[in-house]
This record gives C-alpha cells, structure tokens and sequence, in this order.
C-alpha cells in the first residue's frame, strides 16, 4: 500500500466518524481496516518512506479511542490528535512554563497572568487551554514524572504534583477555559468541557498511545510480522522472507523491556458514558 492509499484511508476513517458524531460506528468491518491500516504503517518501518504525521495520529487515536474505548465524539478525538502532534512537534510543554520552571502551572499562576498578562499568552483563554493541554499531555504521556518534588507557586502551593493533583487542575483549566466567550467564538466549549469532564479517559488513552505507537513501538505487531516472514522464508527461502525478519527483530531487541506485553492482557473495552 502507497503513502497516498494509507492517507486515503484514514481520510475515510475520518470522515466516517464525523458523519456519525454522536454515535459509534467502530464495527467489525470499521476496526479491520483501522487494524489493516496500522499493520501497513509497521510493514513499512525502517523503509525511507514520509508518512503524515496527522495522518498517523489520527490512526493511533481512531485505534485507542475510537475502536478500543468506544468514544463517540469526533471533535475530541481530532482535538487530541492535534495536539499530540502539536507537542510533539515542538517544545510547547513548557511554553510558558518558563517563570515557574513547571509545566503543569498553580491555579495562582493564571490568576496572576489574568490580573497581570506577561504577554506569553495569545489571551487568558488560551493561557487556561494550554494549561489544561499541558496537564493532559503529561498525565496521559509521562504519568512517571508526576509525584516528584516542586518548589511553590507565587502564592503558596502543594509540595508534591501528583496525578490526582494534575487531574484535578488539568480538569479545572479546561473548565475555565470552556467559560471564556472565545471558547463559543471557536466553537470549541463542548469539546473542553468533554475534556474535563472525562479527563481521565483521554489521559488514559493517550497514555496508551505514547506506550505503544510514539514513545516505543508494539512489539505484539512487531512479533507477529516477524514470525509470518520466518514462516514464509521456511515455505519459499527467499531471501528478502529472511531480511525482513531479522528487520523486525532488530526493532523487538530495541525494546526488549516491551517483550514482556506480548503476554499481558489486553485492557477491557468498558461502555462509556458519552466521550
């Protein structure tokens, strides 16, 4: 399959689900070629192709969110492809972070910038929607960074930023930024107070992406794809059978703490509310 079929493809999926907002149309059908679409992407890894980074965001959301978790809402899907490749395009995490050393800012430190704008933000609805990013994006990517020691905020703080405490203010800047009348302007207040209201859903999801899709690789796909090329090396003795499975091997020995998923259950795909 071209870059231009895989791209096309997930236009499709796309499309799909914003025709049905509101419902979800992951049937048996819709989730093989998600899958069919994901196993063209890991067969042509290694290989000196371009992909889309959008396009393949999407592709891992549509798979996490849309197929695994049932959600039903399209523009919070798009919302969360976005900024996935927004921070990893850039260094927007600390985007202004950079009076606190923190990525995650104190509820102080919008009230401050809302009396006293530092100019480090567009306005004060997108100081508390980034913030609100920030907290999403590190709960969902780098839960493991949470817990540790911070200094105070201008007016006095926690000690300690755990989840609970990222949670609860990640929540808390979606909702403040759902209020502000740009958020209706740019028709996204469903969206951020979708965001805060299931906050831990997304995070959730989006931890499964970084683990599996951005900050590693799945090794049950690798797995899967390099035991199909020995098994045909075997059938046929074709040389390229062979190179493909030491290809895929490699890639397994870069992460070989990952090998141990290949025995893990998957998670459980439990009706939600609506999200």
């Amino acid at each position: 399959m071209t870059v231009d079929m895989l791209e096309g493809g997930v236009a499709q999926l796309r499309e799909a689900i914003l025709a049905n907002d509101g419902a979800n149309v992951a049937t048996t059908p819709f989730a093989m070629r998600v899958e069919r679409l994901i196993e063209t992407f890991y067969d042509e890894v290694g290989s000196p192709r371009t992909w889309a980074l959008s396009d393949v965001l999407d592709l891992f959301m549509i798979k996490v969110l849309y197929v695994d978790r049932r959600s039903r809402d399209a523009s919070t899907l798009l919302y969360l492809g976005r900024l996935l490749e927004r921070y990893l395009r850039t260094d927007e995490l600390m985007a202004g972070s950079a009076s606190t050393g923190n990525p995650v800012p104190y509820l102080s430190d919008l009230i401050e910038e809302a009396e006293h704008p530092s100019g480090r933000f567009a306005s004060y609805f997108e100081a508390c929607r980034k913030s609100g990013d920030n907290a999403l994006f590190v709960s969902g990517l780098f839960p493991g960074s949470l817990g540790r020691r911070r200094g105070p905020g201008r007016l006095g703080g926690a000690a300690h930023v755990d989840h609970a405490y990222v949670t609860d203010v990640g929540r808390r800047f979606y909702e403040m930024a759902a209020n502000q009348a740009a958020a209706e302007w740019l028709h996204l207040k469903p969206t951020l107070l979708r965001l805060a209201r299931f906050f831990d859903v997304y995070a959730e999801a989006l931890h499964e992406v970084g683990e599996r899709y951005v900050l590693g690789i799945d090794v049950r796909v690798i797995a899967d794809k390099m035991l199909d090329a020995l098994n045909r090396f075997h059938e046929t003795g074709a040389q390229a059978d062979m190179d493909a499975a030491q290809r895929y091997g490699a890639l397994l020995r870069l992460d070989d703490a990952g090998l141990e998923r290949l025995r893990a259950p998957r998670p459980g795909t439990p009706e939600p509310d609506y999200f």
